[in-house]
């Protein structure tokens, strides 16, 4: 065993720790920038241009990050692009400062953000089967994904009280501290060496690299068909995901308690979500676990679309919290443990180009429907689409091939 295995724990531990950092100031930012946007607007077509702007650069960068991360190493790619978002909150709170507090600005400062996001999705998607025993993987990410909800579980909290006593700037400039924080953590006491792939002199060209890794897609069924739902379970998602907090601003009040606790709500869902990933694992076919996430956040979404009270609407957000790892961890760890190596990162940048594309791309659709139809009659539609697909999912022989535990599906 290679000292990095033999000292996983420590390095999984550092390395979960320098990300919770880094991510908890750029969940502040990310609060922040969304509420101010949804309260000054009320509007969805606003929304849209939101999200737009902050997933459309991640989806454009994501396949050239997923060479990057298969051909460099790992752990400079992530404290890169720590450190080119920090910089970017850095420069959003001087011109907040200065005066050029308009929407558009912090527009276009999502914009910029989402570059270093595009570079660090599928690097860190690739970074953690490489400090993980491949039989540890679900609960490492799990553990992952329990950190990532708590977090999203403390933000919001901190960035309404911190809004409502300091301004915005004050948590831009927060996010600069975690980052640094993060970083120094990453680079300074993380050792692990380089992968494989980053150790060998690159012997062929970069775009070679990058149609080797679509070829490879191309060649594996389960991983074509695995992204097929994958596409198709974001944009179904994208109205509960997207529009629920101006369902609330709109039905329920535009108060930033309310706002707070739908995502409050959700995060304490996300968290209990992947502890109960972490202790349970799922089903022994992982796909037969990610059903089961598709039809309750189907049932769930419809639920949204029909309740008329606000302490049940915060009920059901928290089932679709649960739910949400659920579904994430296991199609996470299928890929980590079926895709070769020398490959993953370049799987994780399509993924990633999935996971920040389809989403705005049903927004095109739903955001501006939301200005002329109830977003409940949305959420309903949409909810009904979601229980449909979990069917779907189960009657994929390839999927369900796939999902099968190692020794059963030689």
């Amino acid at each position: 065993m290679d000292s990095t295995k033999q000292h996983w724990k420590r390095n999984v531990a550092l390395f979960l720790t320098s990300q919770t950092v880094s991510l908890f100031g750029s969940s502040l930012v990310q609060y922040a920038i969304m509420w101010y946007i949804v309260l000054q607007t009320q509007s969805g077509i606003m929304m849209t241009i939101y999200i737009l702007c902050g997933f459309l650069p991640t989806f454009l960068l994501s396949p050239f990050a997923g060479v990057w991360a298969d051909r460099y190493n790992r752990k400079r790619l992530i404290a890169l692009s720590d450190s080119a978002i920090a910089l970017s909150t850095l420069i959003l709170a001087i011109l907040f400062l200065a005066g050029y507090d308009s929407i558009w600005m912090l527009i276009t400062m999502s914009a910029i953000r989402a570059l270093g996001t595009g570079i660090q999705t599928p690097t860190v998607g690739a970074f953690i089967p490489q400090l993980t025993p491949e039989d540890k993987l679900t609960k490492v990410n799990s553990i992952h994904s329990s950190i990532q909800s708590a977090v999203t579980l403390l933000s919001p909290m901190v960035s309404g009280a911190l809004m409502s006593v300091a301004s915005i700037e004050s948590i831009f400039f927060i996010d600069v501290v975690t980052a640094a924080v993060g970083v120094s953590i990453l680079l300074l006491f993380l050792r692990t060496p380089a992968h494989d792939k980053a150790s060998q002199p690159q012997v062929i060209s970069y775009f070679d690299d990058m149609r080797a890794g679509f070829a490879y897609i191309r060649e594996h069924t389960y991983v074509k068909t695995f992204f097929m739902f994958t596409a198709l379970f974001m944009i179904f998602a994208a109205p509960v995901a997207f529009l629920t907090p101006l369902q609330v601003a709109r039905s329920f009040g535009d108060e930033y308690w309310r706002l707070t606790a739908i995502e409050m709500t959700f995060s304490v869902g996300m968290t209990a979500g992947g502890i109960l990933m972490a202790f349970w694992g799922g089903f022994k076919n992982k796909i037969h676990t990610m059903v089961l996430s598709n039809l309750t956040i189907g049932i769930c979404t419809f639920a949204l679309g029909v309740i008329p009270v606000f302490w049940l609407y915060l009920i059901v957000m928290g089932m679709i919290g649960i739910a949400m790892p659920v579904f994430h961890t296991p199609s996470n760890v299928l890929l980590q443990q079926k895709v070769d190596g020398n490959y993953i990162g370049r799987v994780y940048g399509v993924y990633g180009m999935l996971a920040s594309s389809m989403m705005p791309l049903g927004m095109l659709v739903f955001g501006p429907i939301a200005d002329i139809v109830p977003i409940e009659w949305l959420l309903l539609g949409t909810g009904a689409l979601l229980f449909i697909q979990g069917f779907a999912m189960l009657g994929s022989k390839v999927l369900i091939e796939a999902g099968k535990p190692a020794a059963a599906a030689e």
